[in-house]
């Protein structure tokens, strides 16, 4: 998608819709000297009103070179998440005939053109993107080629609009990845994908482990989970060292890709299993953040390590019951398959500590409890180091990805000890499964700077939401925080 931003006025930009934000309640006198008469009579008879993701139509009929404006609400509170949802209304608005869309950065919000500009490229995204790439016949929705921000020509402005626009396609990347299907999308297809992204990077390597390898280093956290399919699973390692990065920080990400999760034994109920090929999109984020970073060529060192499995209840599947040993030498009693994310997280995290990761945090649709805490806005954030959890806090509110802190505390342990081994996987008490299940992974961070994001919510869109993101499927939650997260380290 092509970005512009336009010194023109924006009554003779030459787009196919121009968005025009309107604030609730709606004002005649707020609007564009150039749209009063025209959109007026809309806002007066209450049809443009402002409500968030409203956008009615209106065709100007060659009175100027704009050929639709569209009068996107931001309702009464107006900040980035307003003008994301406003702008992608009026992205679907544009489905039928596509092309251009322009986007009037506004003097009277409460919001710096700037940040105006970041939110409408990233809105427009989020509301051109189509799910529908295996449909027979093509996606429902005509491609937008191109967005022409006008009411600010600035250097500023420029900078936010083009950082934006680059970071919205690794978005798309991460957003087709939890949307594939799982008979296409296998642990070993994903880690080709990874390794076809870095090999468009510069300084951004790309190694895949298998079973064997995965065996040898003593991960039998995660083999355990990957012993029931016939799949083979895949550790997907990515290193970026650019030369000019400092030495003494190195950003462990580290993502769970469970391509599919039947829940193993402990089986999950039918109805809705179908998106469980979206609990990858911890382990999608990472891999499309990662590439971003290597895009923007930021100078910070990272490794990347997810770990990409099925879950299945084969004849060799692992059982409720079993004890197994994690790379760090511990020893988990398996209680319930199903919470299988956390054992592999186990030894993927331990791994990119053991390589040299100094600061960790890691991605992953966790917990359902999560859901039921946050819904599909927020992740829930534990951490082991205040100043960490405070970084990720900040760079969460300026991405737009965000966090909830939620607390961790010794005594949440003993959720998760054992009888017969060293811990266990899960609770029988249904009672702040979301804090013991980071608990259980505080066991295998070893020293350091560690933060986890439980994306349960935000990650996968199960059903239809009525927000900007209205389909279901992955929504590429992460991305925007891996990046500005690895551009604050940078500077």
């Amino acid at each position: 998608m092509k970005v512009e931003v336009s010194p023109a006025e924006p009554g003779e930009l030459d787009v196919d819709i121009l968005g025009v934000p309107v604030s609730q309640p709606a004002v005649t006198a707020r609007l564009p000297r150039f749209l009063r008469d025209r959109l007026g009579p809309l806002v007066e008879s209450g049809e443009a009103d402002g409500a968030l993701g409203s956008a009615p139509l209106l065709h100007l009929n060659a009175e100027l070179p704009l050929a639709r404006v569209a009068a996107a609400g931001v309702g009464e509170q107006v900040d980035t998440d307003a003008i994301r949802t406003a702008a992608a209304a009026v992205a679907r608005a544009a489905a039928g005939f596509g092309g251009s869309v322009g986007w009037l950065l506004d003097d009277s919000l409460p919001l710096a053109p700037a940040e105006q500009a970041r939110a409408a490229i990233e809105g427009v995204a989020f509301g051109a993107y189509t799910p529908g790439r295996w449909k027979s016949e093509g996606p429902v929705r005509k491609a937008i080629e191109r967005v022409v921000l006008a009411g600010h020509n600035s250097a500023e402005v420029t900078a936010a609009a083009e950082r934006a626009a680059e970071v919205v396609d690794w978005i798309a990347v991460a957003r087709d990845l939890a949307n594939a299907p799982p008979n296409e999308l296998s642990p070993e297809a994903l880690a080709d994908r990874a390794r076809e992204l870095a090999d468009r990077l510069t300084h951004l390597e790309v190694e895949a482990l298998g079973p064997a390898e995965i065996e040898r280093l003593g991960m039998g956290a995660f083999g355990a989970v990957a012993q029931g399919s016939e799949r083979e699973p895949r550790l997907i390692v990515m290193r970026y060292e650019p030369p000019d990065a400092r030495r003494d920080l190195t950003l462990g990400l580290v993502g769970k890709a469970i391509t599919f999760d039947t829940g193993g034994i402990s089986l999950k109920p039918s109805l809705a299993m179908e998106s469980m090929k979206g609990d990858m999109a911890g382990g999608a984020a990472v891999i499309a953040g990662t590439a971003a970073i290597a895009a923007r060529r930021l100078p910070v060192r990272v490794l990347s390590v997810v770990a990409a499995s099925e879950n299945m209840p084969g004849g060799n599947a692992f059982r409720p019951g079993d004890i197994v040993r994690a790379m760090n030498g511990r020893t988990i009693e398996i209680i319930n398959t199903d919470a299988e994310g956390r054992l592999v997280l186990a030894d993927a995290l331990w791994y990119a500590r053991e390589q040299g990761a100094t600061h960790l945090v890691d991605f992953a649709t966790l917990t359902g409890a999560m859901v039921l805490a946050l819904g599909d806005l927020y992740a829930g954030l534990f951490a082991n180091d205040d100043d960490w959890r405070d970084r990720l806090l900040d760079a969460a509110a300026a991405s737009g990805d965000h966090l909830w802190p939620f607390p961790l505390h010794p005594r949440y342990r003993r959720y998760v000890d054992s009888t017969f081994a060293d811990l266990k996987n899960a609770s029988a008490l249904k009672e702040g499964s979301p804090v013991l299940a980071a608990e259980f992974l505080r066991e295998f961070v070893g020293e350091g700077p560690w933060a986890h994001v439980d994306m349960a919510g935000p990650g996968y869109l199960e059903r239809s939401r009525g927000d900007f993101l209205t389909e279901k499927g992955g929504t590429g939650y992460g991305v925007r925080l891996i990046v500005e997260l690895a551009e604050r380290l940078s500077a």
